[in-house]
């Protein structure tokens, strides 16, 4: 009976020897296949890196130092191509530090940015940190003074180097004083605590010593902002009828024409956006207002030539070229060939009624921060 027993005890053990071996080498191989397509760096406690949203044989990586931290790792994430940005501790001259160690520790506040470069090039990605960092400054960025605010570039491909020194011996020529970032491969890097990161999503008035609009300024001047025309679709006349005023509605959808120096923006140069009031679709920079004399809110141009349409005008006994918001269709007013010279020679003469005006201070609560840039 024993022998039986132990016939059948015998099958049982190996296999459960064999399950273990199985998964324990499929856990090795894994942790193994994820080394080989991560560059190592070392963490603090608890720190996890977020590899949810992209492949890692996609991405590239480059570490930025430029003063706080908090203020380059929002702005960097908000820039088209990069996947992910980290706050963290680099180059410094012990392991594990904190962020009270900073002082004696060496280390450099840092983010690590994680991009593709199919979309977005280390060079583009440089030149965006230039924007908003002091570059002949030398451990002070902002109101922050200290080593550990010193500007760097840090990279982990050999290959950056060359990139690096390029982008940085043309943006020389823009300053009399030595440029100041310091360019080394990189040493080490820890994450910074959980509470540092995204740490302006989790306090949206927190410090940040630069103008995170910035990200959204196309690199070329020759660039227009995109105006994604889904985000303000057409509505129905009901709705409008419900939501408009009487002129509102007869100026929009029945082209009529409000009083001249007798409207709400005629006079109004406040800085902010103006954008369809029957959409909310982004249509003229207080930038580009200027004081016509005609009595009608004029601007040299729209903030992009894609969000108007044109239509020939015969009423009156006249031939003017009528203005139409592309999304919302409604009607704006019309532009001329007598504005400044300097700005252009074209005055586009509109209603106040077809307009909502977005305060500069109020465009991010209404969504329109990424056009900030357009006022700076």
């Amino acid at each position: 009976m024993k022998n039986i027993k132990l016939l059948w005890i015998l099958p049982v053990f190996f296999a459960v020897i064999a399950v273990y071996f199985i998964s324990n080498s499929r856990n090795t191989l894994k942790s193994t296949q994820i080394s080989d397509n991560v560059v190592n760096y070392n963490k603090n406690e608890g720190g996890i890196m977020n590899t949810e949203n992209y492949n890692l044989n996609d991405v590239s990586e480059i570490y930025l130092a430029g003063g706080c931290f908090w203020g380059i790792e929002a702005y960097m994430k908000k820039i088209d191509g990069v996947v992910d940005a980290l706050s963290g501790y680099a180059n410094g001259k012990t392991e594990n530090p904190k962020y009270e160690d900073l002082k004696k520790s060496g280390h450099a506040e840092t983010v690590k940015v994680i991009y593709r470069p199919e979309i977005i090039s280390l060079k583009d990605i440089l030149a965006y940190y230039l924007r908003v960092v002091d570059p002949t400054s030398i451990n002070k960025q902002g109101n922050d003074i200290g080593s550990q605010y010193r500007t760097g570039i840090y990279y982990t491909d050999p290959a950056d180097k060359s990139v690096i020194e390029v982008v940085l011996k043309n943006e020389q020529s823009k300053y009399e004083k030595p440029i100041a970032i310091e360019v080394e491969p990189l040493k080490n890097f820890y994450e910074a605590e959980e509470y540092h990161q995204d740490y302006l999503d989790k306090n949206p008035g927190g410090y940040c010593h630069i103008n995170l609009a910035l990200a959204s300024k196309p690199l070329s001047a020759k660039e227009k902002p995109v105006i994604d025309q889904s985000m303000y679709p057409k509505k129905s006349d009901a709705t409008l009828k419900g939501s408009l005023n009487d002129i509102q509605y007869n100026v929009t959808q029945k082209n009529d024409t409000e009083h001249p120096f007798a409207n709400e923006y005629w006079n109004d140069f406040e800085r902010g956006i103006y954008v369809d009031i029957t959409t909310g679709e982004p249509l003229f920079s207080s930038t580009d207002k200027f004081e016509s004399g005609c009595g009608w809110p004029s601007f040299s141009k729209p903030i992009s030539e894609d969000v108007v349409n044109y239509n020939e005008d015969t009423s009156h006994n006249m031939v003017r070229s009528e203005v139409r918001s592309r999304s919302g269709d409604a009607h704006l007013g019309h532009v001329f060939d007598d504005g400044p010279k300097s700005l252009g020679k074209k005055r586009y003469c509109i209603n106040s009624a077809a307009l909502e005006f977005i305060p500069y201070e109020k465009m991010d609560e209404r969504g329109y921060g990424y056009l900030k840039y357009l006022l700076e």
